[in-house]
């Protein structure tokens, strides 16, 4: 969490005020990275909700993450109610 951290001192230093284009929403659709001749299959998978294979993983990674999460909540949440009731 070597990355987090860095950014947190920098928010606190105020290093990351006024950059160019804060306060507005990303362009998500910002594909200029994406080989030209990648473009347009890409975006067709984007569409239809799919991800180019060597993404699989971290789209797979981020489900487990989020029903981990979720699995976490559920028992901190019963465990408060179990400590109300009791």
């Amino acid at each position: 969490m070597l990355a987090e951290r860095k950014i947190e001192e920098a928010l606190a230093r105020g290093e990351l005020e006024g950059l160019p284009g804060a306060g507005r929403p990303l362009d998500l659709d910002d594909d200029r990275l994406v080989p030209e001749e990648l473009r347009m299959a890409f975006r067709v998978l984007k569409n239809a909700g799919l991800v180019p294979p060597e993404l699989e993983p971290a789209r797979k990674g981020e489900k487990k993450l989020t029903l981990l999460r979720a699995r976490v909540e559920s028992r901190y949440f019963h465990k408060v109610v179990r400590k109300l009731e009791g």
